[in-house]
């Protein structure tokens, strides 16, 4: 009854936070002896968790790098990078989301952020409306897979699963999409003869891998200062700071400090300086220190405007899970997902088989519902059942929200198939045919992460 209940509320159009509280509420005034108050205590209790602390500060720490002019940093430096190659503003739109991802954690910000600038730029150079938002929107899903991830964040909590093995398990699959991705882009370029779209440069290019080594070498020299050398942590990474400041200012880098966000957090995450909650906050200072103080892109009325956005985002997110807790919380108490468990490893007790059946639901269930409701509805009833067939929920927590991410993308619910006819104004129906090639890959690489656990696991289990 309680189902019926929801989904005759959803096909009111009534929004989902609400449809779940209400179906909730209803139920027990007409089905349960409980007092109609344990909605509202329910629904407190879901939201009173330390580890959701951390939605609103990468939140913030996302709106202020889009708000500072970071956007513009990336897109120089991924047109250095690969904008000399055939098709190169595709690959520039994928490089471009694989290092926006490392400071937004959604799918949205990465479409709305780097979409304005890689659409416009590429339609200048002769692409096709279509082919750009085509590539757009499919590296827009790289957001919530490489870390920091807000649908990791929720799903961690809702599944009591570390977020930090989490997001170390996501820079794998990002790699992996991003390539597939640019294969993509490389066969579309080899199919209509397009040629490079900016001179090569050597002093760009070594430039931009400069940049790269920076980056990658920087956590190295870090670590081996500490357990090499045996010096002080604390003192040693703020020196390295300074060095790194030093070296950003003297070089006139482009990207190095934006890309340094996911290292700062995954570092400090591992070596325990910080739990991902902390990590979060510490984002947020980061973002603060290049906004105000070193490019000087913020100031206060900007961030008020970032704030006061930040927290109509999420207030969003968080009314979705204390709807989604009470909800999660009478499914369990109604036997429906004990019901459904049942159900399920009665028809098979594979877990190839099971894990066949819950992508094809999450792909459906994505393309209705926005990630985190889906989150917080789908953990009581599928991760039940992946701990009595053995499967890993790190590994199953990477193959839900690439599900999810894969739903953003289609009607009729897919918020940034929405975002993207807006920004290249097409509309919905060119914009839907635009993304279904760019399908091949995004499935691709969810065949991988589903049916190669160890592509999302080396990684955490190298250092947990």
């Amino acid at each position: 009854m309680l189902k019926i209940i929801f989904l005759l509320l959803m096909s009111g159009g009534i929004p989902v936070a609400i449809a779940m509280a209400g179906a909730s509420l209803i139920y027990l005034f007409t089905h349960d002896s409980s007092p109609p108050l344990v909605v509202i205590h329910r629904m407190i209790s879901g939201i009173d968790s330390f580890p959701l602390l951390a939605v609103p500060f990468f939140i913030l720490a996302g709106n202020l790098m889009n708000n500072a002019g970071i956007t513009n940093r990336i897109y120089n430096y991924a047109l250095a990078l690969v904008g000399w190659l055939k098709g190169g503003l595709g690959h520039v739109n994928v490089v471009g989301s694989v290092v926006f991802a490392g400071m937004s954690g959604t799918a949205i910000a990465d479409a709305a952020g780097l979409g304005t600038i890689e659409i416009k730029a590429m339609k200048d150079h002769g692409y096709s409306t279509e082919f750009a938002v085509g590539v757009t929107a499919a590296s827009a899903t790289l957001g919530p897979i490489i870390p920091p991830s807000l649908p990791f964040v929720i799903y961690g909590m809702m599944a009591n699963v570390s977020v930090g093995s989490l997001f170390l398990a996501g820079i794998l699959p990002g790699v992996l999409m991003a390539l597939l991705m640019m294969v993509t882009v490389a066969y579309f370029a080899h199919k209509n003869n397009w040629g490079a779209d900016t001179k090569f440069s050597w002093p760009r290019l070594l430039k931009a891998l400069a940049e790269t080594a920076v980056v990658a070498g920087w956590p190295l020299l870090v670590w081996w200062l500490i357990q090499g050398l045996g010096l002080h942590p604390q003192w040693t990474v703020l020196g390295a700071l300074v060095l790194l400041f030093a070296a950003d200012k003297f070089f006139d880098f482009q990207a190095v400090l934006p890309i340094m966000t996911p290292v700062l957090l995954i570092g400090g995450m591992v070596t325990g300086v910080f739990t991902p909650t902390e990590g979060a906050i510490a984002a947020c200072v980061w973002a603060l220190i290049l906004g105000f103080f070193w490019y000087r892109t913020l100031n206060l009325k900007m961030f008020v405007k970032v704030c006061l956005d930040t927290v109509e985002t999420t207030a969003t997110v968080l009314f979705i899970v204390a709807a989604a807790s009470i909800f999660g919380w009478m499914l369990t108490a109604t036997g429906v997902t004990a019901a459904i468990g049942t159900w399920v490893l009665g028809f098979t007790q594979e877990p190839w088989m099971f894990l066949l059946l819950a992508n094809l639901l999450m792909l459906f269930v994505g393309c209705f519902l926005e990630p985190t409701a889906a989150i917080t509805i789908l953990v009581p009833i599928l991760v039940p059942i992946c701990q009595k067939l053995g499967i890993d929920l790190v590994h199953f927590g990477l193959v839900m929200v690439l599900n999810l991410m894969i739903g953003l993308l289609h009607p009729p619910m897919g918020m940034v198939l929405f975002v993207l006819a807006r920004v290249a104004k097409l509309s919905v129906e060119r914009t839907t045919i635009a993304i279904l090639p760019w399908l091949v890959p995004l499935l691709g690489s969810l065949i991988v992460i589903t049916y190669v656990p160890s592509v999302v696991l080396w990684l955490p289990r190298l250092v947990y």
